[in-house]
């Protein structure tokens, strides 16, 4: 049991470090330009210098969602993380983890609305580039997407143990 609770320990910290990661890091959208490789991500566009992300009037209320989801998602993980760890240590068997679990799946819940408005309004949206494909902090964010439900879900099972 103290194996499986350290796993999860570990998994849901790098959890927490890729969701910083995703949010904070500007390769969201990744395309070639003739002279330069060009990247997007919540905040800026990038090729050698970064400036402000340009967005036109109907997609700025899209992109300011997945950016408040984004950090709220990183604010739930960050809270379940502390909740697990005052939780392990003060409460009764059969009384743990419930709370954990559910801010986790708050976490999972606000992961899933960012990535999928932001996959649907800017997906294949970098400016004066060619080829536009994903970069890393999308693929970062699916995954944290995928860990974030399975550590919830394990969290509500082992409220029994």
């Amino acid at each position: 049991m103290l194996v499986l609770l350290a796993g999860i320990f570990v998994v849901h910290i790098a959890t927490v470090i890729m969701l910083f990661v995703s949010t904070i890091a500007n390769v969201w959208m990744v395309g070639t330009s003739s002279y330069a490789t060009i990247s997007t991500g919540l905040w800026l566009l990038c090729n050698r210098t970064c400036t402000q992300l340009p967005v036109s009037s109907q997609d700025e209320a899209s992109l300011k969602a997945v950016q408040a989801f984004m950090i709220l998602s990183i604010i739930f993980s960050v809270v379940a993380l502390v909740l697990f760890i005052i939780q392990l240590f003060t409460l009764e068997k059969g009384k743990r983890f419930y709370m954990t679990g559910a801010v986790m799946l708050v976490c999972w819940m606000c992961i899933l609305i960012a990535v999928s408005i932001y996959t649907a309004r800017f997906t294949h949206t970098v400016v004066f580039a060619t080829n536009p494909h994903h970069g890393y902090c999308f693929i970062l964010a699916w995954i944290c997407f995928c860990f974030s439900f399975i550590i919830g879900i394990l969290y509500l099972v082992l409220r029994k143990k």
